[in-house]
């Protein structure tokens, strides 16, 4: 980061003194030293709107800076054939402004950029350096504010660079900020998951500016920029994960995992629950596992409040979880009451 300060302290210098001797369109100097400090900070203010990546900038950064000396050139050939000899100190300072702006942008955005290049396509020429390619993982509001993925970044299971876009943020910003005290509530503890999650050694957080203001939605910001990263959406959204498919694009649901860590069992086990609450059927009662599996006990009614040795009957997965039956055998409670 400090590297990029000084890059731009020395272009707004440079800039300063070549405007300030070549006295552009008859100023003065002093005046004309302002302008080419506006006129780098303008450049400057344009160039943090840019996207950024951080892959492979080395390559990336030649690349866009010999494309931004090439466009410069050309450019300077047309205004050479314009510019009539009285204003030759005009004519050089803008040779020098546009090589110092093609090539100040070219590299920027070449480095920036730099992390879509596919160096495989090269073949050869590169075939004795090993790449490996960075996985991505884009989180999205709804998790972030679900909160379980502290926990399963805790553990180690999520590998690679998560990736929070700045839409998000606002998004969740905007949810912190809501007069509703329960989403005020919940946005607040997302920000607080978020800070947790910077916080882990282990872990990679990156901070993306990129933005499509062509598209409106955010769960379909996600996706376009999902594509872009050829990265993964970590979410809890059934909507969003099933429009992400759609797409093409991989999806990482925290409820599927969830359900998938959830205990198996089968049918003729016995179980051991509590009670908690009345069933919809006739004579049923309602228990609950650790995980929040619901469990629904036949002739278990007059047992509220009871922890009771059942017997599974049967398993039904459904797309909200997984819920057990079970069946109560009453009559060796009495037995054992005897």
């Amino acid at each position: 980061m400090l590297d990029w300060v000084i890059v731009r302290l020395l272009f707004i210098v440079i800039l300063f003194f070549v405007s300030y001797y070549l006295r552009p369109f008859g100023m003065e100097q002093q005046m004309a030293g302002l302008v080419g400090l506006g006129i780098g900070a303008a450049i400057l203010l344009f160039e943090m709107r840019l996207n950024r990546a951080s892959l492979k900038r080395l390559i990336g950064a030649a690349v866009g800076s010999i494309l931004g000396i090439i466009g410069a050139y050309l450019m300077t050939l047309v205004l050479g054939q314009l510019t009539t000899p009285q204003n030759q100190n005009t004519l050089s300072f803008l040779q020098v402004l546009l090589l110092l702006l093609m090539t100040y942008i070219g590299l920027v955005v070449g480095a920036s950029k730099g992390d879509m290049l596919n160096l495989a396509a090269l073949g050869g020429l590169f075939g004795s350096e090993k790449s490996s390619k960075r996985a991505y993982r884009i989180l999205d509001t709804s998790v972030i504010i679900d909160g379980r993925i502290s926990d399963i970044c805790a553990t180690g299971f999520l590998d690679g660079i998560l990736v929070i876009p700045q839409f998000v943020l606002r998004e969740l910003q905007q949810v912190a900020d809501s007069p509703d005290s329960l989403k005020r509530n919940r946005g607040r503890r997302g920000l607080d998951i978020l800070q947790k999650i910077q916080k882990m050694a282990s872990l990679s957080v990156q901070i993306v500016d990129q933005d499509f203001p062509h598209v409106r939605d955010v769960d379909m910001k996600l996706i376009e920029l999902a594509k872009v990263y050829e990265a993964k959406i970590v979410t809890n959204d059934f909507n969003l994960n099933k429009i992400a498919q759609l797409q093409g694009v991989g999806v990482l649901n925290i409820n599927e995992l969830a359900n998938a860590l959830k205990p198996i069992v089968l049918p003729g086990e016995a179980m051991r629950v509590f009670i908690l609450k009345e069933g919809k059927e006739y004579n049923q009662g309602v228990a609950y596992l650790d995980d929040g599996t619901m469990v629904v006990v036949d002739n278990a009614k007059k047992m509220i409040s009871k922890t009771i040795d059942i017997a599974v009957t049967s398993v039904l997965q459904t797309t909200a979880g997984k819920m057990i039956f079970g069946k109560y055998d009453d009559r060796q409670h009495h037995r054992s009451e005897r």
